[in-house]
């Protein structure tokens, strides 16, 4: 089993957190695969991008494997200043994006609440649980046990389902750092109250709740929420 990575103290919550979204077309997969490796370097050198994940994506049904699309894929960024987030969109990874792209959507997230860390770290900061009247996201992640994982895998198409039939849901997509053990979500709501009855009211979303600590599926896992700032750009030809 990998050694879990060391936990960092809390951090205050990032002035800014962008998440973007690239659809690319079949030609460009190859060019999208290389600038996942680069692009972790160069972001890791970016000015202000305190927390930062090149992503694959997927359609969030299984978790495994099977799920992956290799026609988009995320980057999701914490900044020190909304100033830093600016400058990126004129740094050489994005244009490179922006021009390898068939679709490109951008959310600007302001963090709500958040519960749990990532690769150590509490990236959005400690919850704080701030009230919101407009539309909200979730970002969640998880480091799967290995010897939990087929067990989680049977339990996640009954909370695919559910979520996708769920009123007030605007988008959602599979996130994940590897094809296997490390896997998220990020959706779109209409509101806070929209996100809160499937957390909390849908059947089989609150089973997994229950089993979650019973079933020890994850060495790590983080939950958060934030209010949607500005969305840009579309996805399957809308924008969410």
């Amino acid at each position: 089993m990998p050694a879990q990575p060391p936990e960092q103290p809390a951090e205050p919550p990032p002035a800014l957190v962008t998440l973007h979204l690239w659809t690319v077309p079949p030609r460009a997969v190859p060019l999208a695969l290389g600038r996942m490796a680069l692009d972790r370097v160069l972001l890791a050198r970016t000015p202000g991008a305190r927390f930062r994940k090149m992503l694959g994506t997927g359609d969030g049904r299984t978790f495994t494997v099977r799920d992956a699309d290799p026609l988009r894929w995320a980057a999701l960024v914490a900044w020190d200043s909304a100033a830093d987030a600016a400058a990126f969109e004129r740094s050489a990874t994005a244009r490179a994006w922006r021009r390898a792209a068939s679709e490109t959507l951008r959310a600007e997230l302001r963090p709500l609440s958040s519960r749990g860390r990532w690769s150590g770290r509490e990236p959005f900061g400690p919850a704080a649980g701030a009230p919101h009247a407009g539309p909200v996201a979730s970002v969640t992640r998880a480091r799967l046990r290995p010897g939990r994982a087929l067990s989680f895998w049977r339990a996640v198409p009954p909370v695919a389902a559910e979520l996708r039939t769920v009123p007030g849901l605007r988008f959602a997509v599979g996130l994940g750092e590897a094809p296997l053990g490390y896997q998220g979500t990020f959706s779109l709501w209409e509101s806070a109250d929209a996100l809160s009855g499937f957390a909390h009211r849908g059947a089989a979303h609150r089973d997994v709740m229950v089993r979650t600590p019973r079933e020890g599926w994850y060495a790590e896992e983080l939950f958060a929420r934030f209010a949607v700032e500005g969305l840009e750009g579309t996805v399957d030809g809308r924008t969410p």
